[in-house]
């Protein structure tokens, strides 16, 4: 019987970004995206849930030491999103449209292949208390 864990971490972070497409007018992108297409951008504080799912290795007790997750995590992501512009200054979001969607996805391919221990499983993101994305690689 395999003994398989899951591993949360959490992080934050808070990050401004538009949802809109250069080709559309003003007038077009609000019809598109509402509110959220202010082209003097609009923020979050955001709540990043990273899970790693894995097999308890007998000699340490660890799926991945938590703390090696924790520094994946704010090299690989924190470090580029939080504070920043996510449309302007975040090199993995350039040219996508920062829906929560596609940050989730985006998240997800930053940290893919940076696990060492165990394997990712699922990257979920909370952008209000209320709504949140989950994606699993799928």
């Amino acid at each position: 019987m395999v003994n398989k864990v899951y591993l949360t971490r959490r992080e934050t972070f808070a990050a401004a970004h538009r949802l809109f497409k250069p080709e559309l007018s003003d007038k077009e992108n609000f019809e598109l995206f509402g509110k959220c297409s202010n082209p003097n951008w609009h923020g979050h504080n955001y709540t990043l849930e990273v899970t790693v799912a894995g097999e308890v290795d007998s000699s340490t007790g660890f799926v991945l030491d938590i703390k090696k997750l924790k520094e994946i995590i704010l090299e690989n992501v924190i470090s580029k999103v939080d504070h920043k512009n996510l449309n302007l200054d975040t090199d993995f979001m350039k040219g996508i449209i920062p829906t929560s969607e596609n940050i989730t996805i985006a998240i997800w391919n930053q940290l893919e292949d940076k696990i060492p221990g165990g394997k990712l499983y699922s990257v979920k993101l909370y952008e209000t208390e209320n709504n949140y994305f989950e994606y699993k690689g799928e």
